[in-house]
């Protein structure tokens, strides 16, 4: 599905899956204070913390406000949640956890990671992990993005129509 977001570009939306509509569903039941059946101002935007992971600004609380209430209801019910939030999970980037996790390991800026960069992350976050699985994630990566190299080299060899060993 294609859609034009906020007067900036095309964007392909994904639809999201049944497990994230539970997700959403059960973020609504959590954030539902007293079971009035429908989210207020402020349980929506615990909702939203809890879904996305930051909390919403008053213009986009109001937008989500006014898009998800109907009539003769003070809030979102969850009918109007569920569309509301997965509209807006499946716009999300799917790569923006994976960039925040690398800015987090790439603390010298150089735009990629080397062994003692992944030890000293490892070693924040999970002090007791022993260095051997600390290794071996970092040799899988290594692994991974040698493949992929491999796996290009390889495109735009036969691209060129010889191999990269004729080439040499």
């Amino acid at each position: 599905m294609q859609t034009f977001t906020a007067g900036r570009s095309f964007r392909n939306e994904r639809q999201i899956n049944d497990a994230e509509r539970k997700k959403i569903e059960l973020v609504f039941h959590q954030c539902d204070v007293g079971k009035k059946s429908y989210l207020s101002r402020e349980d929506l935007k615990i909702a939203v913390v809890m879904l996305f992971g930051y909390k919403p600004s008053k213009s986009e609380t109001n937008i989500l406000m006014g898009n998800g209430t109907i009539k003769d209801c003070p809030g979102v019910p969850l009918e109007q949640f569920v569309p509301l939030m997965a509209r807006k999970m499946s716009a999300e980037d799917p790569y923006e956890k994976t960039r925040q996790i690398f800015t987090a390991f790439d603390v010298h800026c150089r735009g990629f990671l080397k062994l003692d960069d992944f030890k000293s992350a490892f070693e924040r976050v999970a002090p007791r992990l022993p260095e051997r699985t600390v290794l071996e994630a970092f040799r899988f990566r290594e692994v991974q993005r040698l493949r992929r190299g491999a796996c290009l080299m390889s495109q735009r060899s036969s691209s060129m129509g010889r191999t990269s060993l004729e080439s040499n």
